[in-house]
């Protein structure tokens, strides 16, 4: 019964309708209603009355949600990758199209970070510096090997998929490995993070990544420092050895997060 109310709300959600907040919200309905008759009465008996009611803004489902989520894949990979990049303090850190209110908030409360998204952005934020490119598309002569340091974040596997406005590109991900590795200097660090699983693309979302295919395809132009990744329940599992068993089973993930520190060879 639960797997078939997810796959509804999951179908919902795609029209913009939770059904799951819905619920929680008829359920909060009537606690407001009580709660706002007795706030109402000490109010009114207040005598130091500063505040006055203006409005209701009724919040019908916050109570029955945690107290801040801290666990999936963005939650992990974005504190761990920003943590990498203070440690390693390169001279030039660039981002392709990874989360402007997580990873990059998180490095540019320190740092000075340049950010490729195929979107435009209109925001001017401190020590952060835009530029809208299509990374699918051959990049300029100035952008080959600028950096010794490039962040990736759950990104490449939209590449081409058309989810974001970008171009139908079957290769999509294989045009975006391409650029990163000619703009990365040698010896540079690659931070890149993937959903991990049995190998297959789920239209236009994404595609999801098998470590043989991610370890073959790094081969001979990377080294991996350090792998991590976050499990279908969404917990961390951090630095961990890379084993052909694990690989061939993905780490036990159907849709995990994979999270590569990698040295250009």
């Amino acid at each position: 019964m639960k797997k078939i109310f997810k796959k509804l709300n999951k179908t919902m959600l795609l029209f913009g309708f939770d059904l799951l907040k819905t619920i929680k919200s008829i359920r909060g309905f009537p606690i407001f209603g009580v709660e706002f008759y007795y706030f109402a009465k000490q109010h009114k008996k207040c005598v130091d009355n500063k505040f006055p009611i203006v409005k209701l803004y009724p919040c019908l489902s916050d109570r029955f949600e945690e107290g801040g989520i801290v666990r999936g894949h963005y939650f992990h990979q974005d504190l761990l990758v920003a943590r990498r990049i203070y440690l390693n303090s390169p001279n030039r850190h660039i981002d392709i199209g990874s989360r402007i209110d997580g990873f990059v908030a998180h490095v540019a409360s320190y740092r000075n970070i340049e950010v490729i998204d195929i979107r435009y952005s209109t925001s001017k934020l401190p020590n952060i510096k835009f530029l809208q490119l299509d990374m699918t598309k051959p990049i300029t002569k100035e952008l080959y090997s600028c950096c010794d340091s490039l962040s990736c974040l759950h990104a490449l596997e939209h590449f081409g998929l058309g989810r974001y406005g970008d171009p139908i590109n079957y290769n999509g991900h294989i045009k975006g490995l391409e650029n990163l590795y000619n703009m990365l200097k040698k010896s540079g660090k690659l931070y890149l993070s993937v959903p991990i699983g049995p190998l297959r693309i789920e239209f236009n979302a994404h595609r999801v990544f098998s470590l043989s295919y991610l370890i073959d395809f790094f081969a001979g132009k990377y080294s991996v420092d350090q792998f991590s990744y976050v499990d279908d329940l969404g917990e961390l599992h951090e630095d961990i050895k890379i084993l052909d068993r694990d690989i061939k089973s993905n780490y036990g993930c159907n849709y995990g997060c994979g999270i590569f520190e990698m040295t250009k060879l």
